[in-house]
């Protein structure tokens, strides 16, 4: 079977497990699929064993099918055992990027509201979930009562999201322009934006696929983990007490840096920008030495007159 093939059979899979519940015509549209190849692939499901459900003309693979309950099983977690793994993953040290590949990875294969807490708090924990469903299901969200503080307002977003951030922070979307009614406007053209998810009141899946997937770009991720479209050349000369710290605190660094002698480190990279490389050298200005850029120098010499005003 060829790759294309598939990814499209394994996307139409997710939706039919998922919580919501389409009818052909509605699979058809999300996919870009004709109804005639859904139905091919449904029955594909069927032979091999998966039990296919229809009611009200709405299609779902019943959870009961034996396959079915055989990979759930590889990825299911008990309560306490999901308790137990919450703890001992919250254990690790914040800093630690295994920490946060272990979240990442756990919350893209497994139930998205047993590894909720494991990454968000509280309130954040439905939103993450809704995102990450959308994302999955390749759909558009409402981003409701959305706080910028760019623009100091508070509105509703529709979003096409398709990407989060480490630790489930921020994600990344494509915000659809509204007219002032609140409908799209197809007059003018959306952006590519990073939300937080602190920000967002609440969340609301529209159950309408994608339609601007063309524009969707994925953002870079600094070893500052700063994410973002831009980068921007950095060059560091490190002392072995910054070299030190920077591949404790920041383990991708270790890439970058290049030892000149047995105390002497030169870190050469590029930023999303200059906030988190900023703050770990003004943490450190006894021990390291900037060689560039002329626009990191101008950006610390703001941030130390800010601090001494």
């Amino acid at each position: 079977m060829d790759q294309p093939k598939m990814e499209r059979m394994l996307r139409l899979m997710k939706l039919l497990t998922a919580n919501n519940r389409y009818t052909i015509d509605d699979l058809s549209n999300m996919l870009d699929m004709s109804s005639r190849t859904i139905y091919r692939y449904i029955d594909t499901f069927r032979e091999a064993g998966f039990v296919v459900k229809k009611s009200n003309g709405l299609i779902r693979l019943d959870r009961q099918s034996k396959y079915f309950k055989d990979i759930s099983e590889l990825v299911h977690f008990t309560d306490e055992e999901a308790y137990i793994l919450k703890s001992a993953i919250e254990s690790i040290d914040e800093n630690n990027i295994i920490k946060q590949n272990l979240k990442a990875k756990l919350y893209s294969v497994y139930d998205y509201k047993i590894l909720a807490e494991c990454v968000t708090k509280g309130s954040n924990a439905k939103n993450v979930n809704n995102i990450a469903e959308a994302i999955g299901n390749r759909q558009q969200i409402w981003l409701k009562g959305y706080k910028s503080a760019s623009s100091n307002t508070i509105s509703d977003r529709l979003v096409e999201p398709y990407k989060f951030t480490a630790n489930y922070i921020q994600v990344w979307g494509y915000e659809i322009p509204l007219l002032p009614d609140g409908t799209p406007d197809p007059q003018r053209q959306g952006k590519n934006k990073m939300f937080k998810v602190s920000r967002i009141t609440d969340t609301e899946i529209t159950g309408k696929g994608w339609e601007f997937e063309h524009e969707h770009k994925s953002a870079y991720i600094d070893i500052f983990r700063i994410s973002s479209h831009n980068q921007f050349p950095i060059k560091l000369k490190l002392g072995l007490k910054a070299a030190s710290l920077l591949i404790e605190e920041f383990p991708l660094a270790e890439k970058d840096l290049t030892k000149i002698s047995d105390t002497q480190y030169i870190l050469e990279t590029k930023v999303c920008n200059y906030e988190g490389a900023g703050r770990f050298v003004l943490g450190l200005l006894d021990d390291i030495e900037i060689l560039e850029s002329e626009n990191f120098i101008t950006f610390l010499k703001q941030r130390v007159s800010i601090l001494k005003d």
